[in-house]
């Protein structure tokens, strides 16, 4: 089984747009089971007292959109334990990489990397383009089950 970690700044827009995405795509050609599936935040900005907000209501209202349903996820932080615990950790933007290389202090097999190979995720948060991070998110989830 792989084990697959989504990876942005709050763990509440783009990595659980990119989980769920992910796990609809599986569940729609008969994978789901070859893979896990989590998503998490480098920060803990939308955790307090140890619990994490809900998806952003905006970013659940565009997966919705697409017949998605993200109910019941709240925002997690990654863990240095989580290194050994996932195959993959892919990052939404540079500065994701940056963070998550923080949090495990190394990355020795090559295991973190970006969603997308040629431009960042921009983040729905500040740009309220929701769509376009769908769209961007849904074509590199896309490559990735290619590539398995």
């Amino acid at each position: 089984m792989k084990r697959i970690m989504f990876v942005c700044h709050g763990n509440i827009c783009r990595s659980p747009i990119a989980e769920f995405i992910f796990r609809d795509m599986l569940k729609k050609c008969g994978r789901e089971k070859e893979f896990a599936v989590a998503s998490s935040a480098t920060s803990t900005e939308e955790i307090w007292n140890g619990i994490g907000n809900p998806v952003y209501p905006p970013a659940e209202a565009e997966l919705k959109k697409h017949g998605i349903s993200c109910k019941g996820k709240i925002a997690v932080q990654l863990k240095k334990s989580d290194y050994d615990k996932y195959d993959l950790f892919i990052c939404m933007d540079g500065r994701n990489i940056i963070n998550t290389l923080r949090i495990f202090g190394e990355d020795p097999d090559k295991k973190v990397r970006k969603l997308l190979k040629n431009k960042d995720v921009s983040d729905p948060w500040y740009t309220e383009k929701f769509d376009v991070a769908y769209n961007d998110i849904y074509g590199g989830c896309r490559q990735i089950l290619e590539d398995f």
